[in-house]
């Protein structure tokens, strides 16, 4: 079974920066786009990056210029690095991983459990 576990979320002011983290297991991980999307009470989730297997990135506008998707093959983990946090990007952030479906859609097969980010 794809288990993905993610970590490194937590309270930050504004301005502050955090780095998540996801943990995947159960398959080829190196084949597989990963992605991270944020749902905050009340709404969809949205999607804030991914990257595909031949490590091409992409950013939801909202956080352009401010996160950092990246892959570690030699470690097996994906990593969001979020610099500049806004109040606006409290939300639960889940790590999400597919074999075929790569994009900004919550199309993805697999999910992690989330973690929490409050920014203040």
């Amino acid at each position: 079974d794809v288990q993905l576990v993610e970590s490194g979320g937590g309270s930050a002011q504004a301005g502050g920066s955090l780095r998540l983290s996801c943990a995947p297991s159960g398959y080829t991980y190196s084949s597989y786009c990963m992605g991270w999307f944020r749902r905050s009470p009340g709404k969809n989730p949205s999607g804030v990056a991914f990257v595909d297997s031949d490590g091409s990135t992409t950013y939801a506008d909202s956080v352009k210029g401010r996160f950092s998707i990246s892959r570690d093959s030699d470690k097996n983990m994906l990593y969001l690095q979020m610099n500049s946090l806004q109040p606006g990007d409290t939300a639960m952030y889940y790590c999400a991983a597919d074999p075929t479906y790569c994009g900004l859609q919550a199309l993805y097969n697999n999910w992690g459990q989330g973690t929490q980010v409050t920014v203040s």
